[in-house]
């Protein structure tokens, strides 16, 4: 089995790959930099985030493994004092894996140019100079006019990041599907919109077409782009959909993921 190690620079992070490399070694596991079929990642969910675009267009080929050396993550199941039940579970492997839903992003510019995307948490859109104005369609069919700060789209298990953060609500990760949340919508007499989270089934497609040419920023986990009309070139259509790509973990102890949530946001029992 080829195992690739995926870090941040902390010197945490930096002592933990050292230590893994040496132990991998001893226990006979092949490290490699390119083609790996595991990955371990070394850092927290920031460190999943990237390594994940990194290895964007290897997915269907690799399972991941996260190692914490910070706070608790949700997808990293690993402490750093926990090296040698890792590698032994790395022997010991089988090929076991769970997989979660991910999330495709299409771009559309005035040019007619597209750009494709694909998320593990979410993607954003925003408009930094003005209130965002957009016409929001599901399934090719108009649904509202939406005006405020901005919307996230979020995949199950992103709905605990940035999502929860803007009120939306929090997805099993056993579902197939998305989300879309509002930020600071504009509601009254004039302006309307539903007002809460809606969660998307598998088959269905969120378009969203924007009404301004300048002061966007759009986010795709942690890439994000401001975007500027040039030369008549701006953005103006956003689709979402569920995408055919998942992303896949090596299940030595994959943890449950309502524990994850309640560890994250409630803590102990009081």
């Amino acid at each position: 089995m080829r195992i690739g190690i995926y870090n941040n620079e902390t010197a945490e992070s930096q002592r933990v790959t050292k230590v893994l490399k040496t132990e991998m070694k001893r226990a006979g596991l092949t490290y490699v930099e390119k083609d790996p079929e595991v990955v371990i990642t070394i850092g927290g969910d920031g460190t999943l985030l990237s390594a994940f675009h990194h290895y964007q267009k290897e997915l269907n080929n690799i399972r991941f493994v996260g190692i914490h050396t910070g706070h608790l993550g949700f997808y990293t199941d690993w402490r750093s004092f926990e090296i040698d039940d890792l590698v032994d579970s790395l022997v010991k492997d089988s090929g076991q894996a769970v997989s979660y839903p991910l999330l495709d992003m299409k771009a559309t510019y005035s040019d007619g140019q597209t750009e494709n995307y694909i998320a593990l948490n979410e993607s954003t859109i925003r408009n930094v100079t003005r209130t965002m104005v957009c016409d929001v369609f599901i399934n090719n069919h108009l649904f509202e006019n939406f005006r405020g700060d901005g919307l996230c789209i979020s995949t199950p298990t992103g709905s605990t990041a940035y999502n929860k953060s803007v009120g939306g609500a929090i997805v099993d990760p056993n579902s197939v599907g998305f989300q879309l949340a509002e930020m600071a919508s504009l509601n009254n007499r004039v302006f309307r919109t539903l007002g809460s989270p809606i969660i998307f089934g598998a088959d269905a497609e969120l378009i969203l077409r924007l009404r301004d040419e300048n002061g966007h920023v759009l986010t795709c986990d942690r890439d994000q782009w401001m975007l500027k009309s040039e030369k008549e070139r701006y953005l103006t259509e956003l689709s979402y959909k569920v995408s055919k790509q998942r992303i896949y973990f090596a299940q030595y102890r994959h943890n449950n993921f309502w524990n994850r949530v309640k560890d994250s946001f409630i803590g102990g029992v009081h």
